[in-house]
């Protein structure tokens, strides 16, 4: 099991500060300044553990703690300094004496970073997000893989219409009885036209006689 933490530890108190409390750390310190944290409230007459009232005078109570929104150079400034140290928050609040490192990563995320986006920059490469996109091999290989997708899935509907136009060339079971019926009447037809030609004297004469379409003087070819 680990350690409790401090404040539970003699009853000391949790929860929000009163004003009494500010009033008591803040006189204190003025008056002595900040000599071991673990002794401050003890001297100050306060019920709290020293990492409560660290917090308390860093975050809330010192004099040269600034508040209000952030300016236009001082955004820029974020930019510039985090396009060189990343999300070392600590490191970047060192350059804005009386910011917080939580204060000015808050901004980044809720506020500068979109207004980079709407500048055509990544918030991460400081990069034109065009040539973010040429530069980074993780985005590039999502576009491709996402390009591979889209003609996987056209190529498939191309597929399923060249299917159905050839389902919908497919003879069904009426069509082929309309097409026999058809020839069978075609066949008949003809047989009839057979029966009631009559063939010249010459072929019946001379099994053998070959017939000159072209020159039988009966069809009028010559």
């Amino acid at each position: 099991m680990g350690t409790k933490p401090c404040c539970e530890k003699n009853g000391l108190r949790r929860g929000p500060w009163t004003l009494e409390e500010d009033h008591k750390l803040m006189t204190f310190i003025l008056n002595n300044g900040i000599q071991c944290w673990l002794i401050v409230p003890k001297l100050a007459g306060l019920m709290r553990c020293g990492k409560s009232c660290r917090l308390r005078w860093i975050n809330y109570l010192r004099p040269d703690l600034k508040r209000g929104g952030f300016t236009e150079a001082e955004e820029d400034m974020i930019i510039q300094l985090h396009a060189r140290l990343g999300n070392r928050w600590s490191k970047i609040a060192a350059q804005f004496p009386g910011r917080l490192d939580n204060e000015i990563k808050n901004h980044w995320n809720t506020r500068i970073k979109k207004k980079m986006k709407f500048m055509g920059l990544d918030p991460r490469t400081h990069h034109p997000v065009e040539q973010h996109l040429n530069l980074d091999p993780t985005i590039k290989r999502e576009s491709v893989e996402s390009t591979s997708s889209n003609n996987t899935f056209n190529n498939h509907t191309i597929k399923e219409e060249k299917r159905g136009m050839l389902n919908d060339n497919i003879p069904t079971i009426e069509d082929i009885g309309l097409m026999m019926m058809s020839h069978n009447n075609q066949v008949e037809s003809l047989s009839h036209s057979f029966e009631e030609f009559e063939f010249p004297q010459n072929w019946t004469d001379n099994p053998g006689f070959q017939w000159d379409v072209f020159n039988d003087p009966g069809l009028g070819f010559n």
